[in-house]
């Protein structure tokens, strides 16, 4: 018989941690056969894992697994299959934006043959400008990293045990766990559904994580950065090709002075702000070369708490 894991980042959600519970024991938990919650509490400042070995008092199905700090929900979810014991596992978040019952057909999917199955977003009711930034960087996503990012984005899946272990090989820090499931190209099948706006709790997700997130997707699946410097570097010497040729064919038709110093002077801001630019790009790639050669774990687990069977 197969059992399915349920793989639960926790980060500040003590408020709504007990609801997931109940929602999941309602809905689901009594329809999928063998199973185990794996909580992980990724340094929260909260009671979160009071309220989590709480919950592992009801069900013994329950893991509770403490990381030694904060180390972002990358690394949480990596600690979380690294937990699990499942013959899949499905990731779900703590804020109930998802309902439960797309566990259900996930599941039924992976029972297909699917060794991957992405839950897309195929509708959402948070505000205008959340879902504007967001189909910004999916669209960002489609054009320069994985033409097959679906236009709603993706932030739960469940991946059969081959995919977990090729996912712990590959152990990639400062990178996008959707976009590593979404690369290792297993046979794959999408599943849409419709994600409710937070109601219970404040989300941690900051405008500083969505733009490392940009900045971790584009430097660990895409050579565009490098490319577009590439680009603005010879469109910009050749524009200065250009306007030097035009300086001097003028100067020896007409006679038109060589003057115009605020003008060279912008010209030259310029310049040097662009070299910069391709400066602290070309410093990202190098910083995170470094990162990956000190070998670092992406996570480091304080505690696991789980009831032994027999």
């Amino acid at each position: 018989m197969s059992k399915i894991s349920i793989v639960i980042p926790v980060y500040y959600n003590s408020d709504t941690l007990e609801l997931l519970y109940e929602d999941m024991k309602e809905k689901i938990l009594g329809k999928i056969g063998d199973y185990e919650i794996v909580f992980v509490d990724d340094g929260s400042g909260d009671n979160s894992w009071e309220i989590i070995q709480k919950i592992a008092a009801k069900d013994d199905n329950v893991v509770c697994t403490k990381l030694s700090r904060n180390f972002g929900e990358h690394a949480a979810l990596l600690a979380g299959l690294s937990v699990c014991t499942g013959d899949c596992a499905v990731t779900k978040q703590a804020d109930l934006q998802e309902d439960s019952t797309l566990i259900l057909d996930m599941y039924e999917s992976w029972k297909k043959g699917n060794k991957v199955v992405l839950a897309i977003r195929g509708s959402r009711d948070e505000n205008p400008v959340k879902k504007f930034f967001a189909g910004c960087y999916y669209w960002l996503v489609r054009k320069t990293i994985n033409k097959d990012m679906p236009q709603g984005g993706c932030d739960c899946y469940l991946v059969d045990r081959q995919v977990i272990k090729v996912l712990e090989m590959m152990d990639e820090k400062n990178s996008s766990l959707t976009l590593q499931v979404m690369w290792v190209g297993f046979k794959t099948e999408k599943i849409y559904f419709h994600r409710k706006d937070r109601e219970v709790g404040e989300s941690r997700w900051t405008f500083a994580k969505k733009f490392k997130l940009v900045v971790d997707s584009m430097m660990s699946f895409s050579y565009f950065p490098i490319r577009a410097m590439a680009t603005m570097g010879f469109i910009f010497a050749l524009a200065s090709l250009v306007g030097i040729i035009m300086v001097v064919a003028e100067k020896l038709t007409v006679g038109t002075p060589m003057l115009g110093y605020a003008s060279i002077m912008c010209v030259m801001l310029f310049g040097f702000g662009l070299m910069f630019i391709m400066l602290s790009i070309l410093g990202e790639y190098i910083w995170r070369a470094l990162e990956e050669s000190r070998k670092r774990p992406p996570f480091i687990i304080d505690e696991i708490k789980k009831k032994d069977k027999e």
